[in-house]
């Protein structure tokens, strides 16, 4: 089925170039579509082959998306947005096995017997499958949207530009020979969007034509390995225990995602000062130990539940990057636009990215048919992406420096939570009053879910005068008590290397 979608009659639309048809790609084409937009979108991999997710998982060449093969989700943000912009294709998600899993799904058995629903408690919900199969319904579906067409197998080399009184103008791309076709190698049009991820070659061709973009960027210092499993026939999942199935000891965070049709996966993600144990992950039998010793991933694996169907494979190079596009309150240039990874990444442990992503796509959409002026267009849109996603940047940021905190802290035999310091101090005690209470009051897991599913600004649910009095009341109980919740079920460094039969672990200097 087809379907065209009619711009608003106050709407100019344009003619679209999108490069890159990975998930914030697609996302970006349904948003301007939705307006009205002729979308053209160039994609340099292969279109994805005939046949169901299996197919899709072990066959589809993605060369261009690095975290095609580990897990994902769908938070709250996302859902919601999907439920609300494109229930058509929420339907097919559900039609490819995958999962809506609820609020009171996730809670533990200790919250879920006591659970009431509450107002809100509908929008905090994820879609779990694997993402093969998010990026072939979301293709299939894209391709019969009658306002967008999908060039595969072409690459885009360059930009067309037009310079005139120091304000550089983008007219459209310039594309490399595709096998077997006579395609123009130019493609004119009247905006561009760059939603080609993480290796996006925009900036380096800004730079060439005397824009260069300015990156913030840090090193979150780990690699994370994944390793795929499917349950056996006549397995079921484990049902949801106190034992968590997330969690960081230090010198490992671990993780357990549920896919579709009893497909899930495991991440291992290891500090890049732990080279013995980086080693170790990689081997698939060492793998599974490790996972067989970590209370909340046992059940998964225990009594030859599941059997494996990939290798442990792993992905570096993590980095939070936010990149300027504006200097100084003046464009490096008119009717280009960069959206999600493009843009601005956060560590894709936190899940994070499919979600800002198609924000940023409604937020370019809603900026493009708002205003008329070119100028006007990238400056509001900058203005926009720093109110809407700042914070979800930042708070990543703060994440990444505190799991590097710990972990080196591990490695050389410290304890990081002593504070030298009253500020120190209360800011642990008030951490540590906010994890306890959230595992034992509900409203304060709420609020704390809110945040992470990115409804609402990074703690915004502490300005609730309610859960303020809650976590006033736990940390008046003592921090050492409260310090219980902190603490995560597995073995010491030194334990897991004795485990493993893997050399000793040696203290890094301090």
């Amino acid at each position: 089925m087809t379907t065209t979608h009619q711009a608003s009659p106050n709407n100019m639309t344009h003619d679209i170039t999108l490069v890159g048809a990975g998930m914030c790609g697609m996302f970006s084409a349904l948003a301007m579509a939705q307006k009205g937009h002729q979308v053209t979108i160039f994609e340099r991999d292969s279109v994805p082959p005939a046949g169901d997710a299996d197919k899709a998982f072990f066959e589809w060449e993605r060369k261009g998306a690095a975290q095609f093969r580990h897990p994902h989700a769908f938070l709250g943000l996302m859902c919601n947005l999907i439920q609300q912009h494109h229930p058509e294709l929420l339907a097919r998600f559900q039609e490819a096995g995958a999962r809506i899993v609820t609020l009171e799904e996730m809670l533990p058995p200790k919250l879920r017997n006591r659970y009431t629903a509450a107002p809100g408690d509908e929008k905090l919900w994820v879609l779990l499958c694997r993402r093969a199969t998010m990026e072939t319904v979301v293709r299939r579906y894209v391709e019969n949207i009658e306002n967008v067409r999908i060039v595969s197998d072409r690459t885009v080399t360059g930009l067309l530009v037009n310079e005139h009184d120091g304000q550089l103008d983008i007219t459209g791309v310039e594309l490399g020979e595709r096998t077997g076709g006579h395609e123009p190698a130019r493609h004119n049009s009247e905006l561009v969007v760059d939603a080609s991820g993480r290796t996006s070659k925009f900036p380096g061709w800004l730079a060439k034509l005397g824009r260069p973009v300015r990156e913030e960027k840090e090193d979150a210092e780990i690699v994370y390995f994944t390793k795929h499993f499917r349950l056996r026939p006549g397995e079921r999942e484990p049902t949801r225990s106190e034992r968590p199935g997330a969690g960081d000891l230090g010198y490992l965070k671990f993780g357990v995602f549920p896919g579709e049709n009893g497909h899930f996966a495991i991440i291992l993600c290891v500090p890049l000062g732990e080279n013995v144990l980086r080693r170790a992950v990689r081997d698939t039998g060492l793998f599974d130990q490790i996972c067989l010793n970590i209370p909340g991933l046992t059940p998964w694996l225990e009594n030859a539940r599941s059997e494996a169907t990939t290798e442990p494979f792993g992905i570096g190079d993590i980095k939070s990057v936010w990149r300027h596009f504006v200097t100084d309150g003046h464009p490096l240039a008119t009717n280009f636009f960069a959206v999600g990874d493009a843009a601005l990444r956060t560590n894709p442990l936190y899940g994070r990215g499919c979600s800002t992503g198609i924000k940023h796509a409604q937020l370019l959409a809603e900026v493009i048919e708002e205003n008329r002026d070119p100028v006007t267009r990238e400056l509001r849109f900058a203005e926009r992406t720093e109110e809407e996603l700042r914070p979800i940047f930042d708070a990543s940021l703060r994440e990444d420096r505190s799991g590097i905190k710990r972990a080196r802290a591990v490695m050389e035999g410290r304890v990081l939570h002593r504070p030298d310091s009253l500020k120190k101090w209360f800011r642990l005690a008030f951490g540590d009053a906010v994890r306890a209470a959230s595992r034992e009051q509900l409203h304060v897991l709420r609020g704390v879910m809110k945040t992470f599913h990115l409804l609402e600004k990074p703690g915004d649910f502490l300005k609730d005068r309610r859960i303020q009095a809650t976590i006033f009341r736990y940390m008046v109980r003592g921090r050492k008590r409260n310090a219980a919740a902190r603490l995560q079920p597995g073995p010491s460094r030194a334990a897991l290397h004795d485990l493993l039969g893997l050399s000793r672990p040696s203290r890094s200097p301090g």
